[in-house]
């Protein structure tokens, strides 16, 4: 098995998941009350420090408001190396 941490698909979780945070015009704070986490919680998820588990993506998504569908086919198609 392949870490996943700090991969080019993590990465790109992580930064998808920022973009739509910021987006919904929801600070750390706001997201991880409606998480019912700390804010802690979410600094980590957005800095790479931790995975993101799908139960936790699909509440992330309504919570965000995204398609979760999209964002996992956006994850399954190439990655571009660096």
């Amino acid at each position: 098995m392949v870490k996943t941490l700090g991969s080019d698909r993590h990465n790109k979780l992580v930064a998808i998941l920022i973009e739509k945070r910021e987006g919904s015009g929801l600070t750390q704070t706001e997201l991880a009350a409606k998480l019912g986490e700390y804010q802690s919680f979410v600094a980590r998820l957005e800095s790479g420090q931790r995975r993101i588990d799908v139960v936790e993506f699909i509440q992330l998504s309504e919570i965000l408001r995204f398609d979760p569908a999209t964002v996992i086919s956006q994850l399954a198609g190439k990655i571009e190396r660096r």
